[in-house]
Order: C-alpha cells, then sequence, then structure tokens
C-alpha cells in the first residue's frame, strides 16, 4: 500500500485528480490532502476514503511515496524541496519546475522520453496537456508519411488559470448582460464574450507564459525527433476544455483513408461527421482527444491530400490528471512496496 499526497487540494486540478486516482490501481493507497489557507478542514473524498484538508505542516510529506502538486507554481516551490527531504517521489502538475536541473518531464502515451527517471530525479513534471495532444496526433500522422511543417492554435480555457480565473470569467459574463462594469483582477481585459492573444498589463495570468512552457515541454518530449511545431495560444472565453485548429503540411501525397487509419487508436477518438465536431463541450469528462480531420484534396475528386486540418479538443483538466497517474504507475519500479506498512 502506498500513501500519496496531494499538495494543492482545493483546486480545480486536484479535485480531477483523486476522480483518476479512484479508477487506477492506485485507488487503495492512503491519502493525505494538503492545503494552505481558507481551504484546511474542508472534508473531500477520494475513491471509498473520506478525509480532511490538512495544514502544510512540517511533517506534511512524511512516509508519502508520492506527492501530486495541484495548486499555484508558488506553492510548489515553497514545498517541493520539503517534500523531497521527506523521501517522497515529486510530481509537479503545476509545471513551476520543469526548469529545475534534472527535473524530467514526461508522458508516457507517447513513449519518446530519452531520459529515464531513477533514483536520482529530483522531480517529474508531467506534460502540458496541450503538448500530450499535439504530439500524439502529429505522432500519429507520421505514421501515414512525414510531416514537412505543422502549425497548431491552441485555444485556452479559463479553468488552466485555475479557480479564480473561472469565477471572474463568470463574473465579467453577469456584469455585461447586466450593463455593469466588469472585474479585471486575474486578466485585467475583458475576456468575457471575447478572444485575446494577449492580457493587461496587471495580469496575473500570461500567455507567452504558456506559450513558452508548451514549447519546452514539445522540445523535450520529442528530443528533436519529431516535426517542428509553431505554436500560437489564444485564450477563449470558455469555462473548460482546450481546442486546437491545426494545419499540416505532409512530404508527399496520402490517401485520406490512410490518414484516418492513422489517427484511429488509442488515446484519440476520431470524427467523421460534421454534425458530431470536436468542442469544449464534447470533451468534458472523456478520456480521449477528439479530433476531426479536413483534408484540401489534390486535383477535383483526388482521394489523397499532402495539406489538412485537424480540429480536436480534449478535457485538459482530465488528460493531466490522467498523465500525472501513467507517471506515478510507472515510477512504482522505484518503490514496488511503498512505504505504508
Amino acid at each position: 500500500m502506498y500513501k500519496i499526497a496531494i499538495a494543492g487540494a482545493s483546486s480545480l486540478l486536484s479535485r480531477e485528480l483523486k476522480d483518476v486516482l479512484s479508477e487506477s490501481p492506485l485507488a487503495a493507497s492512503n491519502f493525505a490532502l494538503l492545503d494552505e489557507g481558507e481551504n484546511q478542514g474542508q472534508l473531500e473524498q477520494v475513491g471509498d476514503e473520506v478525509t480532511f484538508i490538512q495544514v502544510i505542516g512540517a511533517d506534511a510529506f512524511d512516509h508519502a511515496d508520492f506527492t501530486f502538486f495541484c495548486g499555484s507554481e508558488n506553492l510548489t516551490r515553497r514545498y517541493w524541496q520539503q517534500a523531497l527531504r521527506s523521501g517522497s517521489t515529486v510530481l509537479d502538475l503545476s509545471g513551476a519546475l520543469d526548469q529545475e536541473t534534472g527535473v524530467l518531464i514526461r508522458a508516457p502515451w507517447l513513449g519518446t522520453e530519452a531520459a529515464t527517471v531513477d533514483l536520482f530525479t529530483p522531480a517529474v513534471v508531467p506534460a502540458h496537456p496541450a503538448v500530450i495532444a499535439l504530439a500524439l496526433l502529429l505522432q500519429r500522422l507520421e505514421q501515414a508519411a512525414p510531416i514537412r511543417f505543422a502549425a497548431a492554435t491552441v485555444l485556452e480555457p479559463a479553468s488552466e488559470f485555475g479557480r479564480t480565473a473561472m469565477d471572474e470569467l463568470h463574473q465579467q459574463t453577469v456584469n455585461l448582460l447586466n450593463f455593469q462594469a466588469v472585474p479585471e483582477g486575474i486578466y485585467d481585459a475583458q475576456i468575457a464574450f471575447n478572444l485575446l492573444g494577449g492580457m493587461g498589463e496587471d495580469a496575473t495570468v500570461s500567455l507567452p507564459h504558456v506559450e513558452a512552457r508548451i514549447r519546452r515541454h514539445y522540445e523535450a518530449l520529442t528530443a528533436g525527433r519529431g516535426p517542428s511545431l509553431a505554436v500560437q495560444v489564444i485564450h477563449a472565453p470558455v469555462f473548460h476544455g482546450l481546442a486546437f485548429s491545426i494545419a499540416v503540411e505532409l512530404e508527399r501525397p496520402v490517401e485520406i483513408v490512410a490518414l484516418e487509419e492513422a489517427l484511429t487508436g488509442e488515446h484519440i477518438e476520431l470524427v467523421l461527421e460534421d454534425t458530431d465536431s470536436p468542442s469544449n463541450l464534447a470533451a468534458t469528462g472523456q478520456n480521449d482527444v477528439l479530433v476531426r480531420l479536413r483534408p484540401e484534396l489534390v486535383g477535383r475528386n483526388s482521394s489523397q491530400t499532402s495539406r489538412l486540418w485537424l480540429w480536436a479538443a480534449t478535457d485538459n483538466l482530465r488528460l493531466n490528471a490522467q498523465n500525472a497517474v501513467q507517471c506515478a504507475l510507472d515510477l512504482r519500479r522505484l518503490r514496488p512496496q511503498g512505504t505504508v506498512q
């Protein structure tokens, strides 16, 4: 039996992580829910286990086999070394540690990591969910033909920035419908009913920061072996779910049927009908990446193409949680019996 600590246990991402853990081989573990501020003492449930959110004290990580950091980047930076000193394996879902020395970025679904985790790895950062979706789609297409060029526009939801960002989007929407001034504490801009490529000067969130993280994680996972990928992040006025518009040019024309067959498989659900178009709503709660293929045909009646568009969507929080749990399952070989006796 393992002991698992979840730091930032009141966050949106933590709630999804607890659901995924409850459905995994780690469901029988002992769980310690940790956080700061007013959420201490809140009653939560992980699987069949009901427990309280505890303060992150001096002994918070004692005997923990795995510690998942699901809160803010600042929370991760304050406590991850304490978790390491307690002997815990750290999994950073906040992404705060992805530039720390020796920390590995991982996505087991892709099977592309050049570096292997060992006992001297200080922490693991599960890859950004947008990177997992993009790399998975491009990896599948390359089974049909080499990719000459790929570019993606990532539509970011409010939930990627946490509960306060979702609350601000909700309040902006309500206020605008009532012809009232909108709060701008998080975005320093009107995000409701609006698409933005950047925030105000005083915003507490940053799209360039997200873009840079996506590029770092993509390069770390592909290690120069995957196709080059141009990325732009746009903030969409939606609460939940990532969406992608992806342009791809192949080295040679390929049968459309072959492309559809390449995309079809584990973790990807190919949508064939326009009436069932992938969307952030359709992807909510789904384990797979939903994708629709739109080819540019070679010739009027050709069945081949070398240029195509992908319209895709995925549940950002669930994909992040799934990847983190899969990383932990892969790390079990370093803790074959756990520390809870």
